[in-house]
């Protein structure tokens, strides 16, 4: 009896001691659950790209089979009225560029004496001088570094405004009138009595700010200058002569370089076939 009791002793103590110490070969041991997994991933590391929430600039776009018919019906008549705005607006430019074209027509002849602009025969002007015998004519000018060209049935003769006006003015150099006296001889020599316009010529550099309102007010200042001094101080009358200001519509060469510029600032004489009454010689 001792000996059961005894066995039974040392059985307890064996389970208890098992328990205090916990053995992993403790028979009635509860196994402990395993953490949950995290998805999240550690600092400093890209999540997955499968484990992230779809990306709105990614989404599918709208189908136009989900879009209400007034919708797209409001959308097409916008679309038209746009678009024929947009036929308004070329119809509207090509009828201003109609209108700029006629203008710069017209002032081709402004000034010009009614026989140019009428096919002759018209009062204050005689017979025209043969374009073969005015072709020819030119050739006869005697001008120092000038270069007169026939040009259809005129001939022009190209005066740079650098040797005629003190800097952006239209002041007659001293040079300047030395050069126009020699002109006007050689065209009184040549096409006595001959219609002759003065054209004022510019570039497209900007003008001194508070000097001159426009391109076109310079360059009549100085074809009204060219004039005053043709009709005063030499043979040349006011019945022959007549003022174009063209500013900077009509350069010869391109205005990209300071060459150009300067070659583009100009006076043009510019003689016809067409000469004056007898009356007025």
């Amino acid at each position: 009896m001792r000996t059961h009791l005894g066995v039974v002793l040392s059985l307890s103590g064996c389970l208890a001691a098992a328990c205090l110490v916990g053995c992993a070969s403790n028979p009635f041991r509860t196994a402990t659950p395993p953490p949950p997994l995290s998805l999240e991933p550690p600092p400093g590391v890209a999540a997955p790209a499968h484990t992230l929430p779809p990306s709105a600039s990614l989404a599918m776009p709208p189908s136009y089979a989900d879009v209400d018919g007034r919708q797209l019906e409001a959308a097409l008549v916008r679309s038209r009225e746009e678009s024929q705005l947009m036929q308004d607006e070329i119809a509207a430019l090509r009828d201003q560029l109609s209108a700029t074209s006629s203008q710069l027509a017209q002032s081709r002849t402004v000034g010009m004496p009614p026989a140019f602009t009428t096919g002759g025969g018209a009062p204050g002007a005689a017979a025209s001088t043969p374009t073969t015998t005015m072709q020819s004519a030119v050739a006869q000018l005697g001008l120092t570094d000038l270069e007169p060209r026939f040009d259809g049935a005129v001939v022009r003769i190209d005066i740079p405004a650098d040797r005629l006006f003190d800097g952006d003015t239209a002041n007659l150099l001293p040079g300047g009138v030395a050069l126009l006296t020699q002109v006007s001889g050689e065209l009184e020599r040549v096409f006595p009595g001959h219609f002759v316009g003065i054209e004022g010529h510019l570039d497209t550099a900007p003008l001194p700010t508070g000097t001159w309102a426009s391109a076109h007010q310079l360059t009549a200042a100085r074809a009204a200058a060219v004039f005053d001094f043709l009709t005063t101080r030499t043979p040349m009358r006011e019945g022959q002569l007549f003022l174009v200001a063209h500013g900077a519509n009509h350069p010869l060469v391109s205005n990209a370089t300071a060459a150009g510029r300067a070659r583009n600032r100009r006076v043009e004489l510019v003689v016809y076939p067409e000469r004056t009454t007898s009356d007025d010689e």
